[in-house]
């Protein structure tokens, strides 16, 4: 997979913020050297974020985000305002964008002051720029030291702004490996992925694929089977594999054709203890039990995409919760960026794997429930504890139930 193949949840997500006509898309464009922001001197022109994947060096793959200004004004004022306050719940390094020809003596005014106070809230990294410097006498400019001087214009310190913007990004790779560090070079780690209708033609669907790159690279080797083949396989593996993964679709079958001895778990809660909501998951299907008629249950899905006719988190999830609660909640649904912040009016939220989503974002939708003090889970622990087998499914990763 190269640089441009790179999935976006994989990517440092770099934020550009601040008033309207601070130069935020121009900054952008000098920053990515490509005109990826529409610029003008009306003020309010970005009307909605813009995503831009690319590769920044000295940085590698990232995803540059043009907001709205945040002083934008008027009811569809307000709504650009709250999508760029959205997009703070994402980003790993944010970039506040000043007009230093309105501020020559280096104050932020309090919409700026604001956005500073929520980079320090959610403890995310950020540089304050000083835009439009060219156009400010350098004798009457008093910039403290975490900011930077610069011209989107000119491009003066650019350079020096990409080397600050890598600094702030430069964090380790995941703490945690999604498999690497279950398993040892040479290892047999046997796949089970279900070719069929809801499958993608020609292609595994990317926790699939991550996982193998992520097998691949400990130098184990992995085996993918459908399910159907998956009893013969093991059958004619010389080696016992050191783990089985499926697809969570298929636990139960899988559940009961793998032996005890052999640790099994599947890709949708390998991708739960990968962006760190293992435990919160397993604590959180508990509320399973005690769901009533009318209870409303919201199912989070992190990417869009066509809707087949027996669809996993619109038509099978509701309907294991259904057989299993033997109640009738109320089902409600979101995909996308689209989260709500008021989930008090649900009894549980079920996600999905999250593949498309970087883990700022799953740590901040984790956190909304949990200081409201909602139940939060996810596809594949939710499908093992329906089935009977949470317990096997997560005794890989030393979580009790």
């Amino acid at each position: 997979m190269g640089l441009n193949d790179t999935p976006s949840a994989n990517r440092v997500h770099i934020g550009f913020f601040g008033r309207r006509n601070a130069g935020k898309s121009s900054l952008v464009n000098a920053v990515t050297g490509q005109e990826t922001a529409l610029v003008s001197d009306v003020k309010g022109t970005t009307t909605d974020p813009v995503l831009k994947a690319m590769e920044l060096l000295p940085l590698g793959p990232v995803l540059i985000i043009d907001t709205p200004g945040i002083d934008d004004e008027g009811a569809l004022g307000e709504l650009r305002v709250r999508r760029a306050r959205q997009i703070l719940n994402k980003v790993d390094v944010a970039v506040l964008a000043v007009d230093a020809s309105v501020s020559p003596g280096g104050e932020l005014c309090p919409v700026e002051e604001e956005l500073v106070g929520i980079f320090k809230e959610k403890n995310i990294p950020y540089i304050i720029v000083w835009n439009k410097c060219d156009l400010v006498n350098a004798d009457e400019t008093n910039f403290s030291g975490e900011s930077l001087p610069a011209s989107a214009k000119t491009g003066f310190n650019i350079n020096l702004l990409k080397e600050k913007i890598a600094v702030l990004a430069a964090v380790a790779d995941s703490k945690i490996r999604l498999v690497a560090d279950l398993i040892q070079p040479l290892d047999f780690v046997l796949l089970v992925v279900p070719i069929d209708k809801a499958a993608p033609k020609g292609r595994l669907i990317l926790p699939q694929q991550q996982v193998i790159r992520d097998i691949l690279e400990t130098g184990a080797v992995a085996v993918v089977v459908r399910d159907f083949e998956l009893k013969e396989a093991l059958a004619r593996m010389e080696n016992k594999p050191a783990i089985v993964i499926t697809d969570s679709q298929v636990f139960a079958q899988v559940s009961a054709e793998v032996p005890q001895e052999i640790r099994l778990t599947s890709f949708s809660i390998l991708f739960a203890r990968y962006k760190g909501l293992l435990e919160t998951a397993v604590r959180g299907v508990r509320a399973l039990k005690t769901l009533q008629n009318g209870d409303k249950v919201l199912i989070c899905e992190g990417c869009t995409h066509h809707r087949q006719c027996d669809d996993i988190g619109t038509v099978k999830i509701p309907r294991m919760i259904r057989q299993y609660s033997s109640v009738e909640p109320e089902f409600c649904f979101c995909s996308g960026g689209d989260f709500p912040e008021d989930l008090t009016p649900y009894r549980i939220v079920v996600h999905c794997g999250a593949c498309m989503l970087n883990d700022r974002e799953m740590q901040y939708r984790r956190r909304c429930a949990e200081d409201q003090n909602i139940p939060f889970t996810n596809y594949g622990i939710l499908i093992a504890c329906i089935q009977g087998i949470l317990e096997r499914s997560v005794a890989p990763f030393n979580i009790l139930c």
